[in-house]
């Protein structure tokens, strides 16, 4: 039998409306490692996104450093892989690789090509070793694909499908024939990836859509049928995909926008009999600072919302340990004392006030085209793209367009400055 957790979507580094969420990173990496101990873990796998942004602060890596030597010390049969998501740069995790492959620790940052400009197959499947020191599984562990990544597609052989699609489809095949030439009788096949699959939930706040944009969400037939599992990254939400069980996006340890609150946070618990899954059990991810919504049924006038926020509590503390709290009110017009009015009624209460969302009726259009109006800062950039294209032209931008700055996006995230500044 194999045990393993999977886990993707950590986002070290991250600020909630410019708050810090250190200790809150601190406590899920700790009970991560309770859990490897209280469950016997054999394997960990983290299917992307470690960090924030490609150009993490300095104490979101020594984080991530503290980790990997934390799980080496106390677990040194512990297999762990980790996988490069599409916030994370490739370069940054790949810079350590001589490093951690000597301490048996995996992480793939971008796609490894070997000296001939070919898969660098032997670091992209991982042997995933039984209490025995044996191997019982291998795993293609498959960072964040991006289209320059993507092998070209003979037309005539894609059968009418998407050529991005097609070609990620034909480079896990690559990968996965390597894969089956490795295992022997009763050894599992898995496999990891960071990518947005057909019909999976987003998170709107904080999410987008990868791999060129919107219309190249990736079918779960991508991954054939022998696999025993798919551990996923990039949708927060924790759930299957294409109805299958074995084929699963973990969802983010902590709630990374205030939409996120609602649902449990969780990684899995998976067991392997043989070369089949035999376990998959969410375990619940503690939370350290809860996430208010007031009204929790939605805008409501100020009439409605000031008595609720009194009822909060009083301030006392570790002003760290605050809820965060985000105030909806629906206004019929202008209010420009709204803003201060909050402040003052949330003076003394103990919570920390990370957004306040408003909608109009008064800017003159009907209250039923009223909606909620989100400042600069809270919009993502496709967000931007997007009113833009609907102000100029009256309609939604095209697909092609939409890959162009999907890719221009991820090219900028992997930039440096200090290579821009050299």
């Amino acid at each position: 039998m194999l045990r393993l957790l999977h886990t993707a979507d950590w986002h070290l580094g991250h600020t909630l409306h410019d708050l810090p969420r250190d200790a809150e990173h601190d406590a899920f990496l700790a009970w991560l490692l309770d859990q490897v101990q209280v469950h016997a873990v054999d394997a960990l796998l983290i299917a992307g996104d470690v960090f924030e942004t490609a150009n993490p602060p300095a104490s979101a890596m020594h984080r991530w450093y503290r980790f990997l030597a934390t799980a080496r010390s106390r677990f040194p049969a512990l297999d762990l892989v980790a996988v490069g998501g599409n916030h994370d740069s490739a370069a940054r995790l790949d810079a350590a690789h001589p490093l951690l492959r000597d301490l048996r620790l995996h992480v793939i940052g971008g796609l490894p090509r070997d000296e001939a400009g070919g898969l660098d197959l032997e670091r992209l499947v991982v042997p995933l070793t039984d209490a025995g020191g044996e191997p019982a599984a291998w795993v293609a562990a498959v960072p964040f694909l991006r289209p320059a990544d993507l092998p070209v597609v003979d037309p005539d052989l894609a059968d009418g499908a998407d050529p991005l699609v097609a070609g990620v489809r034909t480079l896990y095949g690559q990968i996965l024939d390597h894969a089956r030439t490795q295992r022997r009788s009763g050894q599992a096949l898995l496999a990891m990836g960071h990518c947005y699959m057909v019909g999976g939930a987003l998170s709107e706040l904080s999410e987008r859509k990868v791999l060129g944009g919107n219309q190249h969400a990736l079918p779960a037939s991508v991954f054939p049928a022998d696999l025993a599992y798919v551990a996923l990254g990039h949708l927060h939400r924790a759930q299957s995909v294409g109805g299958r069980a074995g084929v699963r996006y973990s969802g983010s340890p902590i709630p990374l926008a205030v939409d996120e609150a609602a649902y449990p946070h969780q990684v899995r618990l998976l067991e392997l009999e043989g070369d089949r899954l035999s376990r998959c059990e969410a375990l619940r991810v503690p939370r350290t600072v809860p996430v208010l919504r007031l009204p929790e049924s939605g805008p409501a006038p100020w009439e409605q919302v000031e008595p609720l926020l009194a009822q909060l509590p009083a301030a006392q503390g570790d002003r760290g340990t605050w809820p965060y709290l985000e105030v909806r009110v629906a206004l019929p017009g202008p209010m420009p004392t709204l803003r201060p009015q909050v402040e003052q009624a949330l003076s003394d209460r103990g919570v920390r006030l990370v957004r306040l969302a408003v909608t109009r009726g008064g800017d003159g259009q009907g209250l039923a085209d009223g909606g909620e109006r989100r400042e600069l800062g809270e919009l993502r950039e496709e967000d931007v793209l997007r009113r833009k294209w609907q102000r100029d032209y009256e309609d939604d931008p095209p697909d092609d367009v939409l890959a162009c700055f999907h890719e221009l996006l991820d090219r900028l995230g992997q930039a440096d400055p200090a290579e821009g500044a050299a």
